[in-house]
């Protein structure tokens, strides 16, 4: 354990996979907790649970469809079945975006993105609330830097990601009373194996290099670079740890300085 500021939590994660949702965890791990992984793929869950597990801590995979009521239930019955506690919910699971204009975005596509991005969110939520409440715990929402601009392209995203960002909010005024805080984590561009693969084809089609790609892109911030997947997980770890106790309904932007908020 490298850090403290989870030691003893039990940390649920929604949307693991091998980008942020992986960072998420193994950091939540290295800060002391036990970490719950959640997501549709089993495979990914046990890649990293090994990973986690080779560096001693503790884990319980649940394979889950957050669309789905009785997923919900059962991941929130084998966490406290194995754990018997709950301190924080990370909302990592998102739909990935159309790319289109909304005037060519199929409405379907629209709702799928809002049935996982924000109604799922809002069911997991909902399924913990209870043990939260019982530890005081915390929930937080990974949005997306979509809320600091209109761009061509983003338009069904950031009407997600605006939506879960409202509800969010809300939350955060209703399960204060109970003391459960609610904060959000919105990244810019992460500088993943995803990212890098789109960079690649981008410099394919204008005859350029990847670097060149980067460097135009981390131009337009005040680092003159792009987060990595753990910087941002480290923000998640610390709304989620009794060093944010008296934060609850705001936004942490990790973007390098993209954007100024």
């Amino acid at each position: 354990m490298n850090n403290p500021m989870l030691a003893d939590k039990v940390v649920v994660v929604s949307g693991v996979g091998p980008g942020l949702g992986r960072s998420i965890c193994t950091e939540s791990a290295a800060a002391g907790a036990k970490v719950v992984l959640a997501a549709r793929t089993e495979s990914r869950l046990k890649e990293v649970a090994a990973e986690i597990e080779a560096a001693g801590g503790e884990t319980l995979c649940v394979p889950t469809d957050i669309t789905d009521d009785d997923a919900v239930q059962a991941l929130v019955a084998h966490t406290l079945d194995t754990f018997g506690r709950v301190d924080v919910l990370v909302n990592n699971a998102f739909s990935v975006p159309s790319m289109k204009s909304l005037a060519r975005t199929d409405f379907q596509q629209i709702s799928d993105s809002l049935d996982l991005t924000v109604l799922g969110n809002l069911r997991m939520t909902q399924a913990f609330t209870e043990a939260l409440a019982e530890t005081k715990g915390a929930v937080v929402m990974i949005n997306s830097a979509v809320l600091r601009h209109s761009e061509p392209r983003y338009g069904s995203y950031k009407v997600a990601k605006s939506a879960l960002l409202a509800m969010s909010q809300t939350l955060a005024t209703e399960l204060g009373p109970k003391g459960i805080r609610v904060n959000t984590v919105a990244p810019g561009y992460i500088w993943n194996d995803q990212l890098k693969w789109y960079f690649g084809e981008i410099a394919k089609k204008y005859g350029i290099t990847t670097e060149q790609v980067y460097e135009q892109t981390a131009a337009k911030s005040d680092l003159k670079r792009l987060p990595e997947p753990d910087e941002i997980a480290r923000a998640v770890v610390f709304l989620a740890s009794p060093w944010a106790n008296a934060i609850t309904g705001q936004t942490l932007d990790v973007n390098c300085g993209e954007y100024h908020v």
